[in-house]
C-alpha cells in the first residue's frame, strides 16, 4: 500500500489470535499500527510490541448485554 502512495497503514482485528511469531512479523512489516480488542489476552511479546495497540471491548459488551436483557435494540449500537 505504501508503494502505491499510502502515508500510513493501520490494520484492525476484533478477535486477535496472535500466536507464534506474530508480534515479530507485525513489528517487521510495513504496518504502522495494528489495533486489536482485548477479547483474547495478548501474550507478552504482543503486549510489548510498539506497533500493537489493544482497546477494551468491555463497555460495548456490557451495553450489549444490558440492551438484550432490557429488550432494547442492539443494532443501534453499530449504526452511525
Amino acid at each position: 500500500l505504501k508503494k502505491h502512495g499510502a502515508k500510513k497503514v493501520i490494520a484492525y482485528a476484533t478477535h486477535p489470535v496472535l500466536s507464534g511469531g506474530a508480534a515479530a512479523r507485525v513489528m517487521n512489516s510495513e504496518l504502522d499500527e495494528l489495533v486489536v480488542t482485548n477479547t483474547i489476552a495478548l501474550g507478552k511479546e504482543s503486549a510489548d510490541c510498539k506497533k500493537i495497540r489493544q482497546l477494551s471491548a468491555a463497555e460495548l459488551l456490557a451495553e450489549t448485554i444490558r440492551r438484550i436483557s432490557c429488550e432494547d435494540s442492539v443494532s443501534s449500537l453499530f449504526m452511525d
